[in-house]
């Protein structure tokens, strides 16, 4: 199927709108039923908004960080599931376009606009804090070899290329662009979390894995000077925490209006009337609102850093995101709650499933701890010392 080539942010988010449209018929049964999200992972891709994030002088939109996080928080509030299996792809397109040759962006940013989906193994269990890395990329007469296993694969069930992160004999950190069809390489859907149920975010194993040599990253160095990586990676979290959050406040407006009828056993004559339920839409909306311009405003601190880069744009962005990720992280379990208040024992049945919400919520924000987040922020505000340059800042 042909993929189509999105050429403006304007584009871009108005066929996010249209194909969010299509993604959320179905989206409560694909969650109760763990129905896996293939065809509309097609759909999803071949709209181009995949390829939005490429740059315009490789055939790219080139959209904003603004247009990335609105596109990203529109398609989890129609499913929180495939608003989340693009993550990593955009934080691969964003590493390759820091730290890629010329000839690498034009290969790999090429397979991207055909509609190609790169997943992601980065994390792995029993290293001495989540940043460290056991899997090795050992030198191979015509490239290198992986050996190693991965967990929280997010997207690499879907993907035809899978961004591996490896470490060579120095001890040095790289990105490795790894086909997903490659001998040797397993992927294995053992992702049973109880929410957002069908990423696919289960293990990836590397078995004497061959690599061309063009198509490993340097990676380390993302981080060893101002990038954007980090914070461009951590709006898209924030974005997904939002969509979430939207999601939830329209089902609970919805239900509200149509099903609950909590106000009869005080005597009034519609919602409308009823004190408590007033205030919670009312303490709910401002902060959800909160959150939506926090989130577009961490976006163009974001897009001044990637186009001026240095130690104090980078910070900058990367505190703004912080302010965006933990009041989503708030929000979207705040929306989840609040639609169980409201509903109460009826958003727990299959038929409602509205407790996705919750349940997405929950999983996703465990992600990496929010309340580091705090302590940066604070520090930058009141100390003037920056964020470390890392991917969960």
């Amino acid at each position: 199927m042909t993929t189509s080539i999105i050429t403006s942010d304007a584009q871009a988010l108005s066929v996010a709108e249209e194909i969010a449209q299509k993604l959320r018929q179905d989206s409560p049964l694909r969650d109760r039923e763990r129905r896996l999200p293939h065809a509309e992972l097609d759909l999803f891709s071949r709209s181009g908004l995949w390829a939005i994030s490429v740059p315009k002088a490789f055939g790219g939109a080139g959209v904003s960080n603004v247009t990335l996080a609105k596109v990203i928080a529109r398609i989890a509030q129609a499913d929180a599931s495939l608003g989340q299996i693009p993550q990593n792809h955009f934080y691969a397109l964003e590493v390759l376009r820091v730290n890629g040759s010329t000839e690498q962006q034009r290969r790999l940013y090429g397979e991207v606009l055909k509609g190609q989906r790169f997943g992601n193994a980065l994390a792995e269990l029993g290293t001495k804090t989540a940043h460290d890395r056991t899997t090795r990329l050992t030198r191979d007469a015509e490239g290198f070899r992986i050996d190693g296993r991965k967990f929280y694969a997010t997207g690499a069930l879907y993907a035809q290329r899978i961004p591996t992160s490896v470490v060579d004999e120095h001890g040095t950190q790289h990105l490795a662009f790894v086909p997903a069809n490659s001998r040797g390489l397993q992927v294995i859907d053992d992702w049973s979390g109880f929410g957002q149920r069908t990423t696919g975010s289960g293990s990836v194993v590397f078995d004497n894995v061959f690599v061309r040599a063009d198509d490993v990253v340097p990676f380390d160095s993302a981080f060893e000077r101002p990038t954007p990586v980090g914070p461009l990676a951590q709006i898209l979290h924030a974005a997904i925490d939002t969509g979430i959050a939207r999601a939830a406040y329209e089902d609970a407006l919805h239900f509200v209006r149509t099903r609950s009828r909590p106000w009869v056993d005080s005597g009034l004559d519609k919602a409308t009337d009823d004190p408590l339920t007033l205030k919670s839409f009312g303490h709910l909306a401002i902060r959800l609102h909160a959150t939506e311009a926090l989130l577009e405003r961490a976006g163009e601190y974001l897009d001044r850093a990637r186009d001026d880069s240095n130690a104090d744009t980078v910070a900058a962005a990367s505190i703004a995101v912080a302010e965006a990720r933990a009041i989503s992280t708030e929000i979207s379990l705040a929306a989840g709650t609040t639609l169980f208040e409201l509903a109460g024992s009826q958003a727990t049945l299959a038929e409602h499933n509205l407790d996705r919400h919750w349940r997405n919520a929950r999983v996703h924000t465990l992600h990496d701890p929010v309340r580091w987040k705090y302590h940066a922020i604070g520090n930058y505000y009141l100390n003037d010392t920056n964020p470390p340059r890392r991917g969960t800042i």
